[in-house]
Parts: C-alpha cells; structure tokens; sequence
C-alpha cells in the first residue's frame, strides 16, 4: 500500500485527531505493539510523541537501552528504514520516549511525581502488555491481565480528559456459543454478580483466588508450586466459564476497567486469532509462533496427523495489521469525542469465514505442492495427512494407543531399540496441543464486528485506505497459502537480522 504516494490532507479525520497528540503504547516487546508502534511512525508523521513503557532487565536497566537493541531492531521497520532511513532515525530520537517502568508494580514502579508527570503529558493510553500464556499460573496472569490495569485506571484519575485503550481478545466471550456481539460478555459458567451499570462486580471473586493463591503458596515450592497455581488457574477459569486462565483474567481485566473509568473515555478492542500481517508493514510479517502456528509447525514436522475439531467451525483468523490499524482508529475517536466506554472486535468470522476444514485443506495443499519453497518449515514434504475429528474420537484414538504403545516401547527400550519412542513423543505432542489449542479449532460461536466496522465508515475516505479493518479484503487461499506461510518461514523460523540504529549513527558519524 503506497500511503507515501496519498494526499495526507484528503480526508482523514484520524490524521487530524492524532495531530499533535502524545500516545503511551505498553508492551511494544510484544508482536501487535510492534506493529501499533511502527503504523504510527509511519502513518501519522505528525503525533506529538509515542510514550514507551518497557520494564528494564539485566542486561538493559534502562528502557531506551533495551528498545534501541531489542525493539528498534525488529525486521518490523524494515520498511521505514529502506523508505527514508534518516528521517526514521531522527522520529525515534525526536519523538520516542522510553520510560522504564513495569506495569504490574504499584504506579508502573515510578516515582508519586513521575507518575504524575506521564498521566499529565499524555493524551491516550494503549495497553497491550499481556501474559498470552493459555496455562499461565494464576497469580501471574492476574497480575499482569487483571491487577496492572489498576495502574491504567490510576493515570485516567490523575488525567481526567486521558482516553484509554485496552487491547482484550474476542475470547473472553469463553465458553458462550451463537453470535457474539461487542457487548459486555455474560460468565457463561457460574454465576457472578453484575452492577446496574453492566459490567460485573468482581472484587470479592479477585479476592478469593487470591486466598486460593496464597493457600497453594503456603503448601508447595518450586515445580510442584508452579504446576498446582497452573492447575488452579485452568480449574477456576472452567468454574466460570473460561477455558484457559489467559481468557478468564483478561475478561475480569476488562469489569475493572468499567468499573474504574465509570463516566470515562474508555475503549476495549478485542481481537481473535493474530496473525501474520496481510499488507504491512510486508505481507505475512510475523514475529514468535502464534496461536494456529504451533499446529502448522507441528504438522510441517510430521508430529501431529490427528487434531481435535469442528472442519466446519470457523477458526477466527485476524492478520496483525487489521488489528493495529483498528487500535489507531479507536485511539483517533477516542480522543476527540464524548468520554464513553466503546467496545470493538477486530475478527473475520461474520464478514469472511473461514473453516477449519477450509483452513486445514489450504495447509495440505500448499504443502503438497510447493512445500520445497518453505525450507525452514516444512523439511520434507509431509506424507500423512491432517485430521480433524471430533473431541470424543480423538479422546478415544489416543488414549487408546497411548497404553499399547507405552508397553511396546518399555519393551524395546529393554531391547535397545527406540523404533516407537517417536510415535509415543508425537502422540505425546498432540495431546499436549490438543489440551491447549483444542477449544479454539471446535468454535462453537461466530464474534460479529459492525460496531469496527461502522467506525471505520464514519472516518475519512482517506482512513479507509491508509487504515482499513474490514477482514473482506481477505482472499484465505492467497492469505494462507502464499502470504501466511512464507512469512512463517522468513520471519518466525530465521534468526533475526542485527540491525542497530546507534551503530548505524556511529558509521555515519566516523565516515
């Protein structure tokens, strides 16, 4: 999309709103806060500033340390870099500022006056730092899902005109089913009490995991404790409605925030499944293995033929650019308009489904054809094929194999042989996927996105081009086949290029 080649002053209403506005991104360590991040550099030349919160570490202490060598150089400003790699240099030292600062301690673990300083030089906060560990443990997951966003809430008190943004998923809709709306989502499991305004009380449910937290504290140490706080988090999440603790304390993030920004400017955008960019900052850019990629790999690597799943359940497949491009509108209505609270899903399913079954037949399509042009992912080209049966079938295959197998291979050990060691680590590498993955690949509910959508054409006709949202644009046979799986093998599976702006500066300076 050549966006250098288009009149700015067209008709864009988000150009105009940012104009001039300082916007505090969290977790840009993260995949979408990277592309939030380097859309913005390159789509909106004339924001006052990006604030950067980015928690220090050994090695880097200081935030501008660790952005400029672990963020700066992402292959993600690739193309700002080859666009104008001088005038991208001088908007990271200019207009990027980098406070070091963790967003689970008290005020970010900044000073009374520090704090006060960043809520007041702000206009809009993005928050995406999230733990997306499915099986996190349960007190880490609520400090970083739930309990940090205190923290959010505190910078919209000390600035009472600041819009917040938080960056949720569409699956806190958990184990609800039919269509789902960008509404506030019901429990679909046990009952928890809901205020005259909407969202739901959940103060004394935080409260009681936390007692169950310190009660496994106070009973286990080391692996044992982190495997019991896994558990715990899986069980009480389920107890609810939730299948993961990821999704269940991201939904109790979302009631805090309603809570805390009654009256407020508040903004909660939940994508589905992120993946690879459709167009930019380059087709299939992608950073880490994401949600449907641990299967693709694993089927790539011949370790999985057989997967729980509906083939005619839609898989919700949102690229990571449609995401970033519907945080930068939300922010842009955000801060020009009347303080409400606004939800929008950025999800594919109710505009341009795509099955499971369509999803899987792309997979082996392309691998069958032209695996050979995936070096990194495929190694050879795949001779089984990929499976999806329901939930009780796949129970019943593996558990039924895992017994026989499990004997034969004791015996072969016995022997010396391993010829079955590796069907029993596959089998083992499905079920553990399947425990993971499983709910997501047997959807029993579409997420719709009118509200996004209906956003997106109250814009300018400018916006619908330099920002769009709507996942029709989305050919799945060329998005999966072409865009999706080469980037899996240029991005995800290569070592990342070395790339350091104060280097570069160092060169131009010596020459």
């Amino acid at each position: 999309m050549a966006t250098q080649q288009l009149n700015p002053e067209a008709s864009s209403k988000v150009l105009e709103r940012l104009r001039g506005k300082h916007v505090l991104i969290t977790g840009t360590t993260g995949f979408l806060g990277k592309v939030v991040l380097e859309k913005l550099i390159r789509a909106v030349p004339d924001i006052g500033g990006i604030h950067l919160l980015i928690r220090g570490n050994k090695r880097h202490p200081d935030a501008r340390d660790r952005f400029f060598e672990e963020i700066a150089t992402s292959s993600v400003f690739d193309r700002l870099r080859q666009d104008d790699n001088e005038a991208f240099e001088t908007f990271i030292e200019d207009r990027v500022h980098c406070v070091t600062g963790e967003v689970t301690e008290p005020l970010f673990g900044l000073s009374a006056d520090r704090f006060r300083k960043l809520a007041g030089g702000i206009d809009v906060v993005v928050n995406s730092a999230a733990s997306v560990n499915f099986r996190e443990e349960l007190d880490k997951a609520l400090a970083i899902n739930t309990r940090c966003l205190d923290n959010v809430a505190e910078l919209a008190r000390q600035n009472k005109s600041l819009a917040v943004l938080q960056v949720s998923t569409c699956y806190v809709n958990g184990m609800n089913s039919g269509q789902i709306t960008e509404t506030v989502i019901k429990p679909a499991g046990e009952a928890i009490p809901r205020s005259t305004e909407g969202y739901y009380e959940i103060e004394e449910l935080v409260r009681l995991l936390e007692d169950k937290i310190a009660d496994v504290r106070s009973r286990y140490s080391g692996k044992a404790l982190e495997k019991k706080l896994v558990d715990l988090g899986i069980r009480e999440a389920n107890h609810y409605g939730w299948s993961d603790t990821y999704t269940f304390t991201k939904w109790l993030g979302e009631q805090l925030l309603f809570k805390a920004l009654s009256g407020r400017a508040l903004t909660i955008v939940r994508p589905s499944i992120i993946e690879s960019a459709l167009e930019e900052p380059a087709p299939g850019w992608i950073e880490g293995v994401k949600v449907a990629d641990a299967i693709i790999l694993a089927y790539a690597r011949e370790k999985v033929t057989l997967f729980p799943g509906k083939r005619a359940g839609v898989i919700d497949v949102i690229p990571v650019d449609l995401v970033a491009n519907a945080i930068i509108l939300a922010a842009a209505e955000a801060v020009a308009d009347s303080p409400r609270h606004r939800i929008y899903q950025c999800c594919s399913g109710s505009s341009n489904p795509v099955s499971l079954g369509q999803f899987i037949d792309h997979l082996m399509a392309e691998s069958k054809a032209n695996f050979a042009e995936y070096d990194q992912l495929f190694y050879r080209q795949p001779t089984k094929p990929f499976i999806a049966v329901n939930r009780r079938l796949f129970d019943a295959v593996v558990g039924g194999m895992r017994i026989p197998l499990s004997i034969t291979g004791k015996v072969l050990r016995m022997l010396g042989q391993n010829r079955e060691l590796k069907v029993l680590r596959n089998l083992d590498t499905t079920r553990s996927l399947a425990t993971i993955f499983g709910f997501y690949t047997a959807p029993d509910y579409i997420f719709r996105n009118d509200d996004l959508l209906a956003l997106a054409s109250r814009m300018g006709e400018l916006d619908k081009v330099l920002f769009p949202v709507d996942a029709r644009q989305i050919d799945w046979s060329v998005y999966l086949r072409k865009i999706h799986l080469a980037g899996l093998n240029r991005y995800a599976l290569k070592e990342r290029k070395v790339y350091s702006l104060r280097s570069a500066k160092a060169r131009k300076k010596a020459a």
